[in-house]
């Protein structure tokens, strides 16, 4: 059943993801190269009808995880990779994605995707959740990294070179939220660049991008807005530096019109073609 470590890159282009109350809108944009679906959501043996039309146009359609854990101490519950592996296997997905942050401890779920302390200890740890992981799921695995509104005081590692020994350690893909990037600019001073300098990029599986709110100078990635200039050239950055695979919108709440949306992946796109513009 295991994939393994996977070197082959997957062309996705832009996509948005796809989320019950804006399904057939979905389905109407014009330009969804793919699709991403929150896999907690999802019955496998019982698909929505759009995720199903869509996959029957040939739309890649990628489950991706919020509630594995893979950042804690207790190693990945097998329920949950087998749902995850279901609903790869289900969806036909060229890959599966889930977020390196801490979820639970001691049976208490932390009610957010909180930053793994990024120590040696907690490489270790990561490095074998991954591992397990790999092991139960048919096709290559992503790890995004997350937002953060603190971090830890014991780090020994930037966060470039926690993700760089995990992707050397487990041939793990990377899944680069440019939002989360320029979130932790703002609120930790983690610049985005230099981390785009430093990420293993040759590794990297797709792209998030969002929008959010700012509130007493603190950045929350709140994917319920249109995506800011800064973060769109945190996106441009990263193309300079590789070809994304894919790059996708995330809109989770205050869904705006159609048009708005369709816009949203039009300055994605520019953002994107900036980059071939000037080197």
């Amino acid at each position: 059943m295991a994939a393994g470590p996977n070197r082959t890159r997957v062309e996705l282009g832009v996509g948005i993801g796809w989320r019950a109350e804006i399904d057939l809108t979905v389905e109407r944009l014009p330009g969804v190269e793919f699709v991403e679906v929150i896999a907690e959501s999802l019955r496998p043996e019982r698909l929505p009808e759009s995720l199903r039309v869509l996959r029957e146009r040939g739309v890649p359609v990628i489950p991706h995880g919020v509630a594995l854990g893979i950042g804690g101490a207790d190693r990945p519950d097998i329920a949950r990779l087998e749902h995850l592996a279901a609903c790869a296997e289900a969806l036909r997905a060229p890959l599966v994605s889930e977020h390196l942050a801490f979820v639970r401890g001691d049976g208490m779920e932390a009610g957010h995707l909180l930053p793994v302390p990024r120590t040696r200890d907690a490489l270790a740890v990561v490095t074998a959740n991954i591992k397990i992981a790999q092991a139960e799921l048919p096709v290559p695995f992503a790890l995004e990294n997350v937002a953060a509104l603190f971090g830890w005081p014991d780090d020994e590692l930037t966060e470039a070179e926690f993700l760089g020994e995990l992707v050397e350690r487990t041939g793990v893909k990377l899944l680069i939220d440019v939002a989360n990037l320029y979130t932790n600019e703002v609120n930790l001073g983690s610049g985005a660049r230099e981390a785009l300098d430093r990420l293993p990029l040759s590794e990297l599986a797709y792209v998030h991008v969002a929008g959010g709110h700012s509130h007493d100078g603190v950045w929350h990635d709140t994917h319920t807005a249109a995506v800011p200039e800064p973060i769109l050239d945190v996106l441009t950055e990263l193309c300079a530096r590789v070809d994304p695979p894919g790059v996708l919108l995330e809109w989770d709440d205050d869904y705006p019109s159609d048009a708005a949306l369709a816009a949203e992946l039009t300055r994605i796109r520019a953002a994107m073609n900036r980059a071939s513009a000037h080197p």
